[in-house]
């Protein structure tokens, strides 16, 4: 019979900083003598709430394994000591908690961390201080920046994610601790803020957002983030991106095709990955925090799950088998053993290993954009065939009327509007240019960065595009796969010529199907999910004046608007 193994659990053990703030964490530990290697996570977000203690790493089976867990509530937050400024204190207070950690009675002195999102950065942010006691990190869907992978993208701001978080993940707290005799009317005008927030999105300037303006803490610290009066911090303490290929750590990156953090992630493995410590990279068809079967309008199978992933193996056994190698330093087969790249291939929906990210047999072909000039639904092409004269499409970009976001890398009030959906609605618009190519007569498969190099013109001071590729079914269904944007410099003499803007979709792994097409979709907004270009050289953070713009897209022998795709071989 299984041995019974009792996990003791102490809550709001304490923490004590450098500058005197004590934090406060709970513990989770086997209920035996001895010294063990500690497990810490910390995050913003109520370590006594099980949706963010547990999340999808079971503390209760490390603990059982012989690991103590520790989920400590960060600077400010809940019960911990200290004003709250995000990610700004999490570098220092990280080295000290991870020095604390090491140091209990019941510690062996090594300690590993865990987490994602914002748990995730914690720990990016800790390790660059280099604590002597951090042996190995496990970052899931995160980031190592505040303004680049948090706030902005290519320029725009992240305004679904960045809203919804400070409303629904920030506030209520901050509202707490600072009015504490306004907490009870707050929390009730929050929570319907949250049910109607879709309607709200639509407000300007975004500075005045409704649903923070009457609550004043959240209300001053919204402000300070979406003006840019936060963004990387003092001296930069919310941005390690430029030390990642220099720490030398063992670190377990996992990320999801429809995550809101994906560029990051791969990024955060690239780059640490030159540091010449292991590197492991797991990436499902998951959205953020999600990583169930089913995203968006599809089902992946069981066996894309996170918690039965190929039916044998779950989130929390890839967690204890890294750091059983790092910090009990045994053997561990299943860590040693095999490739360090694990990814999950759509369209077949299979999981498969490799050496390394990007894949090194990669072929980028470029598919060329092609159309007789007439915009519209279906009305352009896609093919391996260089354009030579063709006549270029427009399109009528009115600010005040986007494009609504429909699924994708998007962080939405309760993980709505993403994961892969159908664009059809969308492609209806007659401001969504759409280049299909023929029905793949055999598979291809389509695996890693991918990046549009669009040849475009605007009458507008200063206008957005974006870009959507998309997997378009035999029955006509048509499935988001990734998409990006770029924000324009202002200019102030109007260009005749076009200007070539690169965007970089970040990442996809997707066999198209015999009988399936590529598409690309070409347009100017992805609202709510992106602050929409007013088309006057501000924002919409700041201004309520809006013009529509008159957009062109080149696709000729001088100016080959393409999509550069991943193409591996079979």
């Amino acid at each position: 019979m299984p041995k019974t193994v009792q996990v003791l659990f102490e809550k709001d053990i304490p923490c004590r900083l450098r500058d005197g703030v004590t934090l406060y964490g709970n513990v989770y530990r086997p209920d035996e003598e001895g010294n063990y290697p500690v497990l810490l996570t910390r995050h913003p977000y109520n370590k006594n709430l099980a949706d963010f203690s547990h999340r999808y790493v079971d503390p209760f089976r490390l603990a059982a394994e012989g690991f103590v867990v520790i989920i400590q509530d960060v600077r400010g937050r809940f019960s911990s000591e200290g004003e709250f400024i995000p990610f700004i204190h999490e570098a220092e207070d990280g080295y000290d908690a991870v020095e604390w950690a090491a140091n209990l009675p019941y510690s062996n002195g090594n300690v590993g961390m865990f987490g994602l999102s914002y748990y995730g950065f914690t720990q990016l942010f800790a390790a660059a201080e280099s604590p002597p006691s951090l042996k190995a990190i496990f970052p899931a869907q995160t980031g190592s920046s505040l303004k680049e992978d948090m706030l902005f993208r290519q320029g725009a701001l992240e305004y679904g994610l960045f809203a919804t978080w400070m409303l629904d993940s920030v506030a209520p707290d901050l509202i707490r601790r600072h009015r504490p005799e306004e907490y009870s009317r707050a929390r009730k005008e929050i929570e319907s803020s949250l049910h109607h927030i879709n309607d709200s999105f639509h407000h300007v300037p975004l500075s005045e957002w409704p649903p923070l303006m009457n609550h004043v803490p959240a209300q001053i610290l919204y402000q300070q983030f979406i003006t840019q009066e936060i963004s990387d911090g003092a001296n930069g303490k919310a941005n390690v991106k430029h030390r990642l290929s220099s720490l030398k750590l063992p670190a377990y990156h996992l990320a999801g095709w429809y995550d809101c953090f994906l560029g990051s992630t791969l990024e955060n493995y690239q780059e640490m990955c030159k540091a010449g410590e292991e590197q492991r990279l797991i990436i499902g068809p998951w959205g953020h925090g999600d990583f169930s079967a089913v995203q968006g309008e599809r089902f992946f199978g069981g066996h894309a799950a996170g918690d039965w992933m190929d039916q044998e193996r779950d989130i929390t056994s890839l967690h204890l088998n890294w750091f059983e190698k790092w910090l009990k330093k045994t053997d561990s087969v299943l860590v040693e053993d095999g490739a360090p790249v694990q990814l999950f291939v759509m369209g077949i929906n299979e999981w498969r290993e490799e050496w390394e990210w990007p894949l090194a047999r990669t072929d980028f072909i470029p598919y060329y954009l092609h159309s007789d000039g007439k915009a519209g639904s279906e009305s352009g092409t896609l093919s391996t065939v260089k354009p030579l004269i063709e006549p270029s499409d427009h399109f009528f970009y009115d600010p005040s009327h986007p494009v609504p976001t429909v699924g994708g890398n998007g962080l939405f009030y309760n993980g709505e509007n993403a994961g892969p959906c159908d664009q059809n609605v969308v492609e209806e618009r007659e401001d969504v240019l759409v280049y299909t190519s023929e029905a793949m007569k055999e598979a291809m498969e389509v695996t890693g960065p991918i990046e549009v190099v669009l040849w475009a013109s605007t009458d507008a001071i200063s206008t957005d595009f974006t870009a959507k590729l998309v997997d378009v079914c035999p029955d006509g269904k048509a499935y988001n796969l990734t998409e990006g944007i770029i924000r324009g410099e202002p200019f102030y003499e109007r260009e005749t010529e076009g200007t070539c803007y690169q965007l970089d979709l970040w990442a996809t792994s997707n066999v198209f199907l015999p009988g399936h097409s590529i598409r690309l979709e070409i347009s100017s907004s992805s609202f709510p999910r992106y602050d929409v270009n007013p088309n006057t050289g501000k924002t919409t953070i700041d201004s309520k004046e809006m013009f529509p713009a008159n957009q062109v897209i080149y696709h000729d022998r001088y100016r080959p608007s393409h999509i550069l795709l991943p193409v591996v071989p079979t």
